[in-house]
């Protein structure tokens, strides 16, 4: 037996006292059922949205879906009840072109998208006409009724269907499959932001790589990351090489295995090496090189950033990361190469990178070998206790021109870059009475003029 929260039920028996139907409905009652915490509570009735805003004075109704928004207070969230209804014509493969609202909980139902998604619940009965228990059960996506009815209504259906699978480790129905394939080419409908939307999910989601084969074994992924899809025709197994897959299937272990749960960092991951196809060489001994790919990657990176909307901040972060991924994990660096390879990734992207690494071993049939990567790590770490920029000196401008009796200007930066220089050699402490004590050497080296304006 399920039961429905306190605070969705009361939603519900608001509705009913006041003489209308309602029910639960939507992903939330499939988790309910599923035994999975859930949020987002959606809800139908046979209310129109002006009745279900005179139920609930906190309430707001701001589009033509017939959905009225009640804001809840414990706990604090947006609960979404709509009209029963029925829809007409999808010109855009989008959203409907004319809404008709429905008299019966099962009319409802039939315009949704997959039947484990139309299933209601009253707190009492089940309404559950296209078997979506019974696929809960299988652990299927069926489309309702035709699916390819359904996908030319909204063609984003198609990416939902394989994203769900991901999250919930469910299989496609093949008929379901089928229609997918046959109506992949209407993604291009689509707006970028919507796609980039699903992408990010998909890489939230428990099995992202599954859903990536998913997406190629449709066609989708063929329509909006090409140059992916290409990469699974490139080889890489070849003398003197650990890799044992092609480029496009050791993407996917490579975000199969990556320990990072940040869907960006999963997608940098994905996206590593989708310039070996443009960088392959294979010489007579049959040995294959892709030099520079990571530079390529990059580039054809920065295409797909741009092509599927991706924020300023979250595209930094994925070119950072894919431009800098081919680096070898060596405790034997020395601390200037250390310094060197984190002021390119940036301090704030070490874990990131690392996490990405380890996807690309693991991914490439190589072992981890934990007690190296370790090592490295704590090196990384003991290199950021030292100065790392003139900003870290225990010393600042302030000093210099106190020191130098000099304004600001050009002298100030080129003495704190000498000072930095020694101690970033380990020929000068960075303490502050050392850092004095050569400024003051240094004073009476370099003479300054009282009423200079900072030159020499």
């Amino acid at each position: 037996m399920i039961n429905l929260p306190q605070p969705a039920q009361k939603i519900i028996d608001t509705l009913k006292k006041a003489k209308f139907a309602a029910y639960a409905v939507g992903g939330s009652v499939r988790d309910l059922i599923m035994g999975k915490p859930t949020k987002g509570w959606d809800f139908t009735t046979d209310a129109k949205p002006e009745e279900i805003l005179t139920l609930f004075p906190d309430s707001f109704y701001d589009n033509q879906f017939g959905t009225v928004g009640v804001k809840i207070k414990e706990p604090e969230d947006i609960y979404e009840v709509t009209t029963y209804r029925s829809e007409r014509g999808y010109s855009d493969h989008r959203h409907p072109d004319k809404i008709i609202w429905g008299k019966t909980i099962e009319e409802d139902l039939s315009r949704r998208d997959f039947t484990i998604n139309a299933i209601a619940f009253d707190g009492k009965t089940i309404v559950d006409p296209y078997d979506g228990q019974k696929d809960i059960e299988a652990k299927l996506i069926r489309a309702v009724g035709n699916p390819s009815d359904r996908f030319a209504e909204d063609a984003l259906r198609m990416m939902r269907a394989v994203r769900i699978g991901a999250q919930l480790g469910y299989m496609i129905d093949p008929a379901t499959a089928d229609a997918i394939k046959t109506n992949a080419q209407s993604i291009t409908s689509i707006s970028a932001e919507r796609i980039h939307d699903e992408l990010m999910k998909l890489m939230s989601s428990p099995y992202p790589g599954d859903g990536v084969l998913l997406m190629r074994n449709t066609g989708i992924l063929k329509i909006i990351l090409p140059e992916l899809d290409a990469s699974f025709n490139t080889q890489q197994k070849s003398p003197l090489r650990h890799h044992i897959y092609d480029v496009g299937t050791h993407s996917v272990m490579a975000l199969k295995f990556c320990p990072s749960a940040d869907p960006v960092v999963r997608f940098a991951t994905l996206l590593h090496d989708i310039g070996k196809p443009k960088t392959f060489h294979q010489d007579e001994s049959g040995l294959i090189t892709f030099y520079n790919h990571e530079m390529v990657s990059t580039k054809l990176t920065r295409n797909i950033l741009e092509r599927l909307r991706f924020s300023k901040k979250d595209s930094e972060r994925i070119l950072a990361l894919v431009r800098w991924h081919q680096f070898s994990v060596d405790e034997r660096q020395t601390d200037s190469a250390l310094r060197r390879f984190i002021r390119r990734v940036g301090k704030e992207n070490l874990a990131d990178i690392l996490a990405l690494r380890i996807g690309d071993r693991l991914g490439g049939g190589a072992q981890e070998t934990s007690w190296r990567l370790e090592l490295y790590k704590k090196r990384l770490e003991e290199v950021q206790l030292q100065p790392f920029t003139v900003a870290d000196l225990k010393i600042d401008g302030h000093d210099v021109m106190k020191q130098f009796n000099c304004k600001p200007g050009p002298i100030v930066g080129k003495i704190l870059a000498q000072l930095f220089a020694e101690v970033e050699a380990g020929t000068l402490p960075n303490e502050r009475e050392a850092l004095l004590a050569l400024l003051s050497h240094l004073s009476h080296k370099i003479k300054i003029g009282v009423a200079t304006n900072g030159e020499e």
